[in-house]
């Protein structure tokens, strides 16, 4: 009984009312010009009707009048903030588009929208008279005079019995405006969703915004861990070393690692922003001896070589390598220490490769890396993947391995 009930304490039923009663306005405004609402006959009604179908045609033509219906129904059919309840049935204002119309077939269903609001409106309407009508009736025969041939239901005799009958009228009514509600936002759905092409649009909107978020979060996870790392394991050997010359080296780096990281820092933190202020320049491989330095002066011994011109890799190319390097080495003084680092880039007419290898402790475990389900070794995965290149990654005749491979074009 209760769920029966419920609709009538929810105001989005009460917006819906008004949302399809604002749909006969047109009507009743052709109408009262012509043929006229005195006693109106069946084929007056008929006129009303059909009347003001042309005028909603060419309103339909034009692009912002799908805008204005969508807002409307969004506003008024759905629940939100005024329905004051979660409506877990209804799939809610996001599948009717509030976009103006770009192709025929967008004005051809606004069209068929507008039509079909003017006669489920008309049909409210005239459903909305006859039954408060009868209900007025209704008290009027309950008081023992005669009852007014208000409606087309004609209420016999009078007396106290029809005060039972009263509320039958308006709780009918609200059953009819809540069904007719619910069918009006499903047609809705149906024609003033969102076409193919919003629909790609929108998705590829999400799209771009997922790989942004996720490009800035491997950003972050790259540098601030890479700095984080080398500060861990420069003071550790720094203490264990207890050489005040040790302790000095051991600072710059840190200092030097630190600055690099607030710099990448902000520069994310200005793109989130969108300050309008051009972001500092993200570093290349141009500059991988800044990462080499770093993690010589943790204590790692890196033998690194490289062949080929650096400063003709292009740019996009030269960053993702730079960051995957970056996470190389970060990964081998995380994971292993201060061992000894092979590190070779090699560049050619047609791609980058990036090879880093570190030997792994007899009988260690590889502290989970052997799965390569680690977050950096997917972030060097999917630096490749981006870039139509590919990197593997893991043991390799008792070596850790990271091989990348990027094509340069």
């Amino acid at each position: 009984m209760s769920r029966l009930l419920a609709p009538l304490t929810r105001a989005v039923t009460y917006t819906r009312w008004l949302h399809l009663l604002v749909g006969a306005i047109i009507a009743l405004v052709c109408g009262s010009v012509y043929p006229g609402l005195t006693r109106p006959g069946y084929g007056d009604w008929a006129l009303i009707l059909l009347i003001p179908v042309p005028l909603l045609m060419a309103a339909a033509v034009i692009p912002v009048v799908r805008r204005a219906e969508g807002l409307q129904a969004r506003l008024m059919l759905f629940p939100g903030a005024h329905a004051r309840v979660e409506d877990g049935s209804a799939p809610g204002e996001a599948g009717v588009s509030v976009a103006p119309s770009v192709s025929w077939r967008d004005r051809g269903r606004t069209a068929v929208w507008l039509v079909l609001r003017l006669w489920a409106g008309c049909a409210i309407a005239f459903v909305t008279s006859q039954l408060m009508a009868l209900a007025l009736e209704l008290v009027d025969a309950t008081s023992g005079g005669p009852a007014k041939a208000l409606s087309l239901i004609p209420v016999p005799g009078y007396g106290w019995a029809y005060a039972f009958l009263v509320p039958v009228p308006p709780l009918v009514l609200l059953g009819v405006v809540a069904l007719a509600g619910r069918l009006m936002a499903s047609a809705a759905l149906g024609l003033l969703g969102p076409s193919a092409a919003e629909r790609l649009a929108a998705l590829e909107e999400r799209t771009e915004q997922l790989l942004e978020r996720n490009r800035i979060a491997r950003e972050l996870h790259d540098s601030i861990g890479h700095a984080l790392t080398v500060a861990v394991v420069q003071a550790g050997a720094a203490r264990a070393a207890a050489d005040p010359a040790f302790t000095d080296r051991a600072l710059g780096a840190i200092e030097e690692t630190g600055r690099a990281a607030v710099e990448d820092l902000e520069r994310v933190l200005l793109v989130l922003r969108e300050s309008g202020q051009p972001a500092s320049r993200r570093p290349t491989l141009t500059e991988a001896d800044r990462l080499l330095d770093s993690a010589r002066a943790s204590g790692a011994e890196v033998d690194a070589k490289v062949l080929g011109a650096l400063d003709t890799v292009p740019g996009p190319v030269s960053r993702e390598g730079y960051r995957i390097l970056q996470e190389a080495l970060t990964n081998v003084l995380r994971h292993s220490g201060t061992v000894p680092i092979r590190v070779a880039v090699t560049v050619d007419d047609a791609r980058l490769w990036l090879d880093v290898r570190n030997p792994l402790p007899v009988g260690a475990p590889v502290n989970g890396r052997g799965s390569g389900t680690g977050s950096g070794l997917r972030g060097i995965r999917e630096r490749a993947a981006l870039l139509g290149g590919r990197a593997r990654t893991g043991p390799d005749e008792g070596q850790w391995r990271v091989h990348v491979e990027l094509p340069l074009g």
